[in-house]
C-alpha cells in the first residue's frame, strides 16, 4: 500500500490563550495518521507558551519569540515543513473531524487540481454556529474580479505549487490569503467541494476580521491593480459597496458573537 502523503499544518498566534489549547486539539485529534504540525507563537505573554508545551510531544516544531506579525509567522512555519500537502489555521480557529482526512483523499484521486477547500462555519466566542461562509467555485478571473469565496482554514493546497510563489508577501496585513490565491489560481486548478464543511471560523472582539476589516478591501485592490486590474471592475464597486455596509455589518458580526 502507498504511503499516505505528509501533511503540513502550521498555525500562527499570538496572545490566543484563551482559544489556542481548542485550536491544537482540533488538529492533533484529526484521524489522518500523517500530520505535521507546526506552531509559530509570536512571543506571547498571556500563557500560551504553557498550552504549547502542554502538546510539545506532538507537535513537529514550535517556536515562541518575536516576529513581524501573521504573514511572517506563517512564512517561517512554512519554510519549516516538509509536508506535500500543505495549509495554515489560525490559532482561534479549529477544524471539524475528519477534514484532512477528506482533503488528502480529493487531492489523491484528482492528481490535476492544485487546492481543494470545503465549507466553513462562523463561531462565536462560546463555539456556537452563528452563520456559514458563503463558499463557491472560483477561478483566476473570477478572483481577479473580487469574487474570493475561498475560506482559508478549509483550504488545502500542495507544496510543490507553494515553492512556485512562496512565500507569502509581508506587507500584507490583512489580504496575505487572496495574494496567495491569485498567484497559486495563475499555475493550478482550485476545486471547492460543497457539503464538506472542514472548518470554523471564529468571530470575537479581538479577532482581525472584526477590530481590523477596513483593511482588507485596500490591500485587495492592491493585488488587483498590481496585477493590471482596471478602476472600472467589480472589485472596486464591492470596495465601495463594502465601505457604504461596514457599519451594518460590524454591528451584526458583534451581535451575533456575543449570543
Amino acid at each position: 500500500m502507498e504511503e499516505q502523503p505528509l501533511v503540513s499544518i502550521v498555525t500562527p498566534s499570538y496572545n490566543q490563550a484563551i482559544y489556542l489549547e481548542e485550536t491544537i486539539r482540533s488538529v492533533l485529534e484529526q484521524d489522518y495518521p500523517r500530520i505535521e504540525y507546526i506552531l509559530i507563537d509570536g512571543g506571547s505573554t498571556d500563557g500560551s507558551v504553557e498550552i504549547i508545551r502542554k502538546y510539545a510531544d506532538r507537535i513537529a516544531y514550535w517556536v515562541s519569540e518575536n516576529d513581524r506579525g501573521q504573514t511572517d509567522a506563517l512564512n517561517k512555519g512554512f519554510a519549516a515543513s516538509h509536508g506535500s500537502i500543505v495549509a495554515w489555521l489560525n490559532s482561534d480557529d479549529t477544524y471539524k473531524p475528519g477534514a484532512v482526512r477528506e482533503a488528502v483523499e480529493y487531492l489523491l484521486g484528482n492528481p490535476r487540481i492544485g487546492m481543494v477547500y470545503g465549507d466553513l462555519d462562523f463561531i462565536n466566542e462560546k463555539g456556537r454556529v452563528i452563520g456559514k461562509f458563503p463558499a463557491a467555485q472560483t477561478d483566476l478571473a473570477k478572483l481577479r474580479r473580487g469574487y474570493v469565496h475561498i475560506p482559508q482554514p478549509a483550504a488545502f493546497f500542495r507544496a510543490e505549487l507553494w515553492r512556485q510563489v512562496a512565500p507569502l508577501d509581508p506587507s500584507f496585513y490583512f489580504a496575505m490569503d487572496y495574494d496567495l490565491w491569485v498567484r497559486l489560481a495563475g499555475i493550478t486548478q482550485f476545486q471547492y467541494l460543497p457539503g464538506k464543511t472542514w472548518a470554523n471560523f471564529r468571530l470575537h472582539a479581538g479577532a482581525k476580521t472584526i477590530a481590523a476589516d477596513e483593511r482588507c478591501w485596500p490591500e485587495m485592490l492592491r493585488v488587483h491593480y498590481r496585477d493590471g486590474g482596471k478602476h472600472l471592475a467589480p472589485i472596486v464597486l464591492k470596495y465601495y459597496l463594502r465601505r457604504l455596509a461596514a457599519p451594518l455589518i460590524n454591528w451584526w458580526r458583534r451581535r451575533m458573537f456575543d449570543r
